[in-house]
């Protein structure tokens, strides 16, 4: 056995030596063994503390848990979530035992399902995770700070945020959490996005559906030359964002129509309050205008359809509803939109699958190409005295003959 002298070097082992040349005790050696052992251990024992950060191969993580955030409840909001139910089923990514169809018309009825029967190796629901401001403003801040403490507490590792409302609230930078802008009505106009393809912020992706309203306006205006048209916007700023004000605004003078606008309260969360001020608007509205684009609204509540539709019958006019064909079902005479929700919730699953690969959301193509379905109710426009010309109803996909009573439709509120 060879004895280490404390004043002669070793040859022994190459561990034996001080930067100055001197031999280390046997003390010493000791003590470099138990930290070379720590650090060599210790990410092994930080792997297995359940409450670690967990990382999957490649570098992303391991667990995800979600976030669902909403300023409060509209349709499509559920049915875009039902989209994205069966979209992660589609790709692997949750298991179910029964389907979600049975849920009825409630983004957190729905939400509270999947928690209870979602089977995923990658993907946490949790009912606490469930935030909607129920179209309160004075809730958004309060909201943002849970959430925002949440996060930094490493509780939330994904935001799904539903609306321009709730986009507005989530994509920011005062946190570093992915987030998955989805079904804003424009926006790039409403600052969400820098542009169409990228939103500025990497760990924020947009679901960009360009050029909707564009396309809305362009083929009402082609249809029916109108010089006038009516439309009624929300009196903030937040409600025109949500409505597409400033491209509602830029359409019409690229097209050369002028807007007759009426600004009332209609985002607000006493939603009779917002169907009384819409009613009052389009009143005016219908005596001043040749068309009307009825943008979406808390006020407009579908139950309410032949109210809402009554002053614009009574002048005759065409309308266009910015929603899509859920409300042209109801008596609306027209729209063009993307009312796919099942291929819109792929989209949206199809952004978190590449997310969950590691993939930073800001990398991840913002731009949904959505078949766009253009509905007409042909009873409309009877009542209004207008009979159809052969060239629309060969493009029409969806022709309605119905309209809703005062006794039919759901009783929720449509709602960007």
């Amino acid at each position: 056995m060879t004895m280490v002298h404390p004043h002669k070097p070793s040859a022994q082992t190459p561990f034996g030596r001080t930067s100055n040349g001197q031999s280390l005790t046997v003390a010493s050696r000791g003590l470099l063994f138990f930290l070379m052992a720590f650090l060599l251990f210790s990410p092994t024992l930080l792997a297995d503390d359940p409450t670690a950060p967990r990382e999957a191969a490649g570098g992303a993580k391991e667990k995800f848990t979600v976030a669902y955030v909403e300023g409060g409840p509209y349709g499509d909001y559920h049915m875009t979530l039902l989209g994205l139910v069966f979209g992660l089923e589609k790709l692997g990514l949750i298991g179910v035992v029964e389907s979600p169809n049975s849920v009825k018309a409630d983004s957190r009825m729905l939400w509270n399902w999947l928690c209870d029967n979602a089977n995923s190796d990658r993907l946490v629901f949790k009912p606490e995770h469930f935030y909607s401001a129920d179209w309160d403003d004075s809730k958004y801040p309060v909201i943002k700070r849970q959430i925002l403490s949440q996060v930094e507490r490493g509780e939330i590792d994904l935001i799904l945020a539903f609306g321009t409302v709730a986009g507005e609230l989530m994509a920011t930078d005062e946190h570093h959490t992915p987030v998955l802008s989805i079904t804003a009505t424009d926006p790039v106009a409403a600052g969400l996005s820098e542009t169409v393809e990228y939103s500025g912020k990497d760990h924020v992706h947009v679901q960009v559906l360009a050029g909707q309203i564009e396309r809305q306006l362009t083929m009402f205006h082609t249809v029916f030359g109108f010089k006038t048209l009516g439309v009624p916007f929300d009196i903030t700023g937040a409600g025109q964002s949500s409505m597409g004000a400033q491209t509602i605004e830029r359409v019409a003078k690229e097209l050369g129509f002028e807007l007759v606008t009426c600004e009332t309260e209609l985002e607000i969360s006493e939603r009779e309050a917002a169907f009384r001020n819409l009613v009052g608007c389009l009143n005016t509205l219908s005596r001043k205008s040749e068309a009307i684009y009825l943008t979406v609204s808390n006020g407009m509540i579908e139950s309410r359809m032949p109210e809402i539709l009554a002053p614009i019958i009574a002048s005759r006019l065409p309308s266009f509803s910015q929603s899509g064909p859920g409300e042209t079902k109801l008596g609306v005479l027209m729209s063009l939109a993307a009312d796919d929700f099942m291929s819109s919730g792929l989209f949206v699953a199809e952004t978190l699958k590449e997310i969950l690969s590691g993939r930073s959301p800001g990398q991840i193509s913002q731009v949904y190409v959505a078949p766009l379905t253009m509905a007409l109710n042909i009873k409309m426009a009877m009542a209004i005295g207008w009979n159809p010309p052969f060239k629309v109803l060969a493009s029409v996909d969806e022709l309605y003959t119905t309209m809703a009573t005062p006794q039919t439709g759901a009783p929720n509120p449509r709602r960007p």
